[in-house]
């Protein structure tokens, strides 16, 4: 479902479907239109209204929280154990948590990123196994997942949903609709041979419904690229490799329309990000219509995650040098709930520290966002947190707000009809 919060994005995605990096809505930022905002529930981190994002960025901090050795408030894990439906699925809010949930436009995204953040704190068995069951349930016959049951599934939202079933044990080789598993779902976003060289290995967020052509996706590459290496939140691998990823190989002379093997999608998306993120300066890039491409601060955090996952924390690097050096645009320093925790992930996974990461203590930035935690510890991060050696120069314009009022001309023009994965304050979908 297209809610207020994210038309703009909606509409900015659709307009780009086979190109531009997704954005996000303004869920944790402070309206501006004359429609009340939601009150703040008890125990829910963030300040911001809370209806287009509250479970998404209350599933991060616990993530995030949790592997800094933050116990959180019992309210805290309450208000999102609360959020699940009958069914097993979460919607991305609902005020009244007595009321049944409407099964249409349950999220699959908030949904996936809730059944980490139960695995992760631990003692919630019974929610995760329902979780699952409704993936098994919500998966399209090609064996994606779309934001919405119901709808064409996209690269963002079957990527997170992998990450979910991995994280709950559950191979997703094993979750199959019509003879097509997780893993064919992903791969049919994934650009292979018959992509121009510079694209192969990165993932388009939909297919064209008359196979046209699309261009890899920024945000859907970083996103997917972690279920293609086989990951999850939070990341924890420490496996490394000094080779940089490998590039799909190709036969010479001739494209071939088969999609990269399972094998090689991890090490295909890597080598596909390292090389974006070596020409855009250790980002990746937004590109909107009618304005100056920018830092897409959400894709980058997703492409270090996923290089880390793969085993290539050396090729991730510059990225987690340029998030602590210019992150504190993309979390309003340390008030937007989301992108502070997905920070707090990234510091984690490349083993930096969070509590200081490019000058900012984010484990206490995210605590302040929400109800007084049971327990705080040493977060397990060792002690590089040095700034990026180039001087890159900070995004002048990294916020979403100047782009809003281009999104809602873009939806008027071409109609609100796609479904599309819109993870809210992700940057800037996660």
């Amino acid at each position: 479902m297209l809610t207020a919060a994210r038309l703009g994005a909606a509409a900015l995605t659709a307009a780009l479907l086979t190109g531009a990096a997704a954005v996000p809505a303004l869920a944790d930022t402070p309206g501006t239109g004359t429609a009340p905002a939601a009150a703040i529930p008890e125990g829910l981190y963030g300040k911001g209204d809370p209806t287009y994002d509250g479970v998404w960025r209350q599933a991060l901090a616990l993530t995030a929280l949790t592997t800094a050795k933050v116990t959180p408030a019992d309210s805290a894990v309450a208000w999102l154990t609360g959020q699940q439906c009958a069914d097993g699925g979460w919607p991305s809010y609902r005020a009244d948590a007595s009321a049944a949930c409407d099964a249409k436009t349950e999220d699959s995204n908030a949904t996936a990123v809730a059944v980490q953040a139960l695995v992760a704190l631990g003692g919630h068995q019974d929610a995760v196994d329902k979780g699952v069951q409704w993936f098994k349930a919500s998966q399209n016959a090609d064996g994606s997942w779309a934001y919405n049951p119901g709808n064409p599934g996209d690269a963002n939202s079957t990527g997170l949903a992998v990450n979910a079933l991995l994280a709950a044990g559950t191979d997703p080789a094993t979750v199959a609709k019509a003879g097509k598993n997780a893993f064919d779902g992903l791969a049919l976003f994934q650009l292979g041979c018959a992509a121009p060289a510079e694209q192969r290995g990165g993932f388009v967020y939909q297919t064209s419904p008359d196979g046209a052509p699309a261009d890899a996706n920024g945000l859907a590459s970083g996103q997917a690229s972690l279920a293609a290496a086989g990951g999850k939140l939070p990341v924890t691998n420490t496996n490394r490799t000094d080779a940089a990823p490998k590039a799909l190989a190709c036969p010479e002379g001739g494209a071939t329309a088969t999609a990269v093997p399972r094998a090689d999608a991890g090490e295909a998306a890597g080598a596909y990000l390292t090389a974006r993120l070596a020409a855009d300066g250790q980002h990746l890039t937004l590109a909107l219509p009618g304005a100056a491409p920018g830092p897409d601060y959400a894709a980058t955090a997703w492409a270090a995650l996923g290089l880390v996952q793969g085993g290539h924390p050396q090729q991730a690097a510059g990225a987690v040098d340029w998030l602590a050096k210019e992150g504190g645009g993309w979390t309003k320093d340390g008030t937007d709930a989301a992108a502070t925790a997905t920070l707090v992930l990234v510091a984690q996974a490349a083993q930096r520290d969070p509590a200081a990461f490019g000058g900012s203590d984010l484990v206490k930035q995210l605590t302040a966002l929400g109800p007084a935690p049971k327990a705080t510890g040493a977060a397990s991060a060792p002690a590089s947190s040095a700034p990026a050696k180039k001087d890159e120069k900070k995004d002048e314009g990294g916020s979403l707000n100047k782009y809003w009022p281009l999104g809602i001309g873009l939806l008027i023009g071409i109609g609100g009809g796609l479904v599309l994965s819109l993870q809210r304050k992700r940057g800037a979908k996660l």
